[in-house]
């Protein structure tokens, strides 16, 4: 299926001209129908001698009825470009025509219409020539009469040649099909109808909705007024709903592919024709796909925008939307959608530097691109945006520019090296503190940063082989020469600050083994174990704690955590009665 709207003047013969091709008058309201114009959005279908099933949304033409012009063609690739022979070019067609040049519409076909009634060529002269200028270039040109049927048949014909350029829809893309209508059928519930033009949809697949976020399901399908299993892009497509009201959807929502899209409340835009940036209303309408909101416009180049949404819109990078002034009712600007999730603006001169960044971006998504200006993302988050990756995640879902990453590898060694200069008694640098030196998001990344010679250590990040300060060496050194004779008098802590155990030499010495930490101010030599377990064997067994403190020379402020770092070594046994055995091998 392909899927062309219609576009032009008001009462040029749109509706007409589709009833004459598919057989079914796309005015559907009988107010319609009463005042001979388009008020809604139309639709109808019809099978050309090619074979291809075309559908056309229809569109009004009315000035007032630009906006839902808009929400008809924001999310179709062609259109059939109508202008009346006895007529000419009038101000609707000029801002049809604006329309969809702003929103890069590149396939199209011009149909001049009544051409029982005047000579075609002057009207098809001149609309040709204008429309030359936008993004449609060189279209085809049919004149038709839907009253007598004259060029009609042509205009099938080159209906077929317009479709076979069309491109095919990406069937393996998430689906975001921006809804055009909602209404509710008698037995079945919620319908909603749209273009889908990326993706495809099956009956009972799970899909959310962009404006709540409420998970749905499709209960069934309808194309071309057919029922079907499944739907896929290109076409037009009405989907029964089940688990969402009327009343909590319309035109302007969307249904998503579930966690494929990230709600976009601000977006950084190239503005293409008409209104240059700096001039643009700081307040307009932003059309994008069927949704119509207000947004707040803050330049930032010569080309370049932000826009501020009042609500979240599921944007993609290469999206292209229209501004347009509701005021003076004219379009300012198209516009294509950079970065639909940038960083704010907060410092002096932000807005220069973020134009910088964008300067060569063009709208379409990269992902060497997208890596260098974002640094680190997640995958997830990336493809949201519509960029397809292939690089391999740093840690977890994380991808990272190799440059940057190199960058942050190096930064981490010269930190390293700086901390262990800065705190000689410290191990290396506490994995949560090089995460807020290098600003990174999580601890993972910091640890997936970590390589030869950097190594991970008790939560820290150190390199190289360890070796002891020179102030743990001077102080083990003292203390040796306090327990010479004595090994288990331990200082005192005042004492033990005086032999140059500071907090940091203290924690460095146990990180060493250099000294034997048994309590808080409890610190021996390492071979006070060994020392006490002969001198324990030698008693009489079992024993108390006041026999040890004897046999050991020390008080029961070092005996007691003594004892029970034995007992954890297994070098003693505490018996029931608070009396202990040494173990037999140790007897």
């Amino acid at each position: 299926m392909r899927v062309i709207a219609t576009a032009g003047h008001v009462d040029h013969g749109k509706s007409t001209l589709i009833h004459a091709l598919t057989g079914t008058h796309p005015d559907r309201l009988a107010e319609e129908r009463r005042r001979g114009l388009t008020i809604d959005l139309g639709f109808a279908w019809t099978n050309l001698p090619s074979g291809e099933r075309l559908a056309f949304v229809d569109v009004p033409g009315h000035e007032k009825f630009v906006p839902t012009m808009l929400a008809g063609v924001g999310p179709v690739p062609a259109v059939l470009f109508v202008v009346a022979a006895d007529e000419g070019w009038k101000p609707q067609s000029s801002e049809h025509l604006a329309a969809v040049d702003a929103l890069g519409v590149r396939h199209g076909l011009l149909a001049v219409t009544r051409c029982d009634l005047a000579d075609p060529g002057t009207a098809t002269a001149q609309a040709r020539d204008l429309i030359r200028t936008s993004t449609l270039g060189d279209v085809e040109a049919v004149a038709v009469s839907a009253r007598t049927g004259a060029g009609m048949a042509h205009l099938r014909t080159a209906l077929g040649r317009l479709a076979a350029r069309l491109p095919d829809g990406d069937a393996d893309s998430p689906v975001r099909l921006w809804i055009d209508r909602s209404f509710t059928v008698r037995g079945s519930g919620l319908v909603v109808t749209g273009t889908l033009g990326a993706g495809r949809i099956r009956t009972g697949d799970a899909l959310v909705t962009a404006r709540s976020g409420r998970p749905v399901r499709v209960r069934a399908l309808q194309a071309l007024g057919e029922e079907t299993g499944e739907v896929t892009a290109t076409a037009r497509v009405a989907v029964n709903l089940r688990g969402l009201d009327k009343e909590e959807t319309g035109r302007g929502d969307a249904l998503l592919t579930p966690a494929s899209f990230l709600p976009s409340l601000r977006c950084d835009v190239r503005v293409q024709g008409g209104t240059p940036a700096a001039e643009l209303p700081r307040t307009a309408v932003a059309h994008i796909g069927s949704a119509a909101v207000p947004v707040r416009v803050r330049p930032l180049g010569a080309d370049l925008v932000r826009l501020t949404l009042p609500e979240p819109l599921p944007l993609r990078i290469g999206d292209r939307a229209v501004l347009r002034d509701p005021g003076l009712r004219r379009v300012l600007a198209g516009v294509t959608v950079l970065d639909p999730q940038p960083p704010e603006l907060r410092r002096r001169g932000a807005a220069a530097r973020r134009a910088a960044e964008l300067a060569d971006t063009g709208g379409t998504p990269g992902e060497a691109a997208e890596l260098r200006r974002r640094l680190l993302v997640r995958r997830g988050e990336l493809t949201a945006m519509g960029v397809t990756v292939h690089t391999t995640p740093v840690a977890g879902d994380w991808l990272a520019d190799p440059a940057h990453w190199d960058g942050l590898r190096a930064s981490l060694a010269e930190m390293v090296v700086a901390y262990r200069s800065e705190r000689p008694t410290e191990e290396g640098i506490p994995v949560e503190a090089a995460r807020h030196r290098l600003g990174l998001p999580a601890v993972s990344l910091v640890e997936a940063l970590v390589t030869p010679p950097l190594r991970m250590s008790r939560g820290r990040v150190t390199s190289g082989p360890a070796a002891q300060p020179a102030a743990v060496v001077d102080a083990v050194r003292r203390l040796t020469a306090e327990l010479a004779g004595r090994p288990f008098a331990a200082p005192q802590a005042q004492r033990l600050a005086e032999l140059g155990f500071g907090r940091r030499e203290l924690a460095a010495a146990v990180r060493f083994g250099a000294v034997l930490r048994l309590a808080e101010h409890v610190v021996l030599l390492p071979d006070a174990l060994l020392l006490a377990a002969g001198r324990l064997s030698e008693l009489d067994q079992p024993f108390t704690v006041g026999t040890a403190s004897r046999a050991l020379e020390t008080s029961r402020r070092v005996t007691v955590p003594l004892l029970e770092h034995c007992d954890a070594q297994g070098i003693t046994h505490l018996l029931p009665d608070k009396r202990r055995r040494c173990a037999p091998g140790d007897r």
